[in-house]
């Protein structure tokens, strides 16, 4: 049995694992006033019919730090890239030359920085709450296995490291939200 209940711990670190991987995800679409393919992720293109990821029909790139380029593999895709990005709703305007489709990003006023640092801690708290939510799992778990006869002693040290892995991966939240936060109101 005691095997079980490592599991539910392990099961509770994945579910920590996965909630900071999708954190990361979503400030690096939160823009710092600097040109990130990141940006535009979340972009899906129609092609041929099908919603396409932009990544997949061109290639997004930044050509200085205030500019993304996309080159479309096909030419017939300027449009609807350039339609995708208007109705995203980014802040930003594409330009389309014929050839490649631009987009220059303006830089951020104060007021707008303090925008995004907002979403950032918002984003950030909801990440706590996946943590906190895979903790009271895993702690429902223990209790129902010493319920079940698992030692009480031996609950409550597993009690203690599901606490203890809790608390760390809410430093890493707050620390990778932090690094955003300078990264945005650095000018």
């Amino acid at each position: 049995m005691p095997e079980d209940v490592s599991e539910y711990i392990e099961i509770a670190q994945m579910a920590m694992e996965d909630s900071i991987e999708h954190l990361q995800k979503e400030l690096a679409t939160i823009r710092a006033g600097k040109a990130s393919p990141n940006m535009l992720s979340g972009i899906i293109v129609p092609y041929y019919g099908s919603p396409t990821p932009l990544n997949q029909v061109a290639n997004v790139s930044t050509s200085d730090s205030r500019t993304i380029t996309i080159q479309p593999w096909e030419k017939n895709m300027l449009a609807p890239i350039e339609k995708a990005i208007f109705e995203a709703n980014l802040g930003v305007t594409p330009q389309n030359n014929g050839e490649i489709v631009i987009i220059n990003i303006p830089p951020l006023t104060e007021e707008r920085r303090k925008e995004l640092v907002k979403k950032a801690k918002a984003v950030g708290e909801d990440t706590k709450v996946g943590i906190r939510s895979a903790r009271r799992d895993a702690m429902d778990a223990i209790k129902k296995a010493v319920k079940g006869g698992f030692p009480e002693d031996a609950g409550k040290r597993k009690e203690e490291e599901v606490e203890k892995l809790t608390k760390e991966f809410v430093e890493r939240i707050d620390k990778l939200v932090e690094s955003k936060e300078k990264d945005i109101m650095t000018i």
